[in-house]
């Protein structure tokens, strides 16, 4: 499914189940980004229309807390640490290595939507420092070598994908 299309009955089952819970719009926020990859900006509207909020207010908590998105994402979402443990370790040239690799900005998403690349002040793994996460999953005392093959792995499921 392309990003760009919104499945708007998946998206107003979620908000119908919310509907007349108390304190839901943060689960539903979340379901909606783990169904559809980010939260439509198209969605703002029927969600506080449910919960009986301003849009003003939808629009406040997502852009508050930085786990929700506004723009469809990548497939893999890859987080390169930059705390201080992990800075000391030379993630500088971790995360230079990737923006070459990906041809990617921090906060971009490629062009096919496989991968967006963020940085984070810290995935509390330093002892494995540098460190980064592709999803849920992470990598550590990271190398320029091993970066390259972490990221082949990934664009190879790609194509096994499609």
């Amino acid at each position: 499914m392309d990003p760009k299309e919104i499945d708007w009955n998946k998206l107003d089952a979620i908000i119908e189940e919310h509907r007349t819970q108390d304190w839901s719009l943060i689960p539903l926020l979340q379901e909606v980004q783990e169904a559809i990859g980010y939260i439509p900006p198209e969605s703002i509207e029927p969600i506080a229309q449910a919960l009986k909020m301003q849009p003003a207010q939808v629009q406040g908590v997502i852009t508050f807390y930085a786990g929700f998105s506004l723009k469809p994402k990548g497939k893999c979402v890859l987080k390169v640490c930059r705390g201080t443990a992990c800075h000391v370790k030379g993630s500088r040239s971790i995360l230079r290595h990737v923006k070459n690799e990906l041809n990617l900005e921090e906060g971009e998403t490629s062009e096919d939507y496989q991968f967006t690349l963020e940085t984070v002040a810290c995935l509390g793994a330093c002892f494995l420092a540098p460190t980064m996460m592709v999803n849920r999953e992470y990598f550590g005392k990271l190398n320029p070598t091993k970066v390259s093959s972490v990221l082949g792995q990934y664009s190879k499921n790609k194509e096994d994908d499609g």
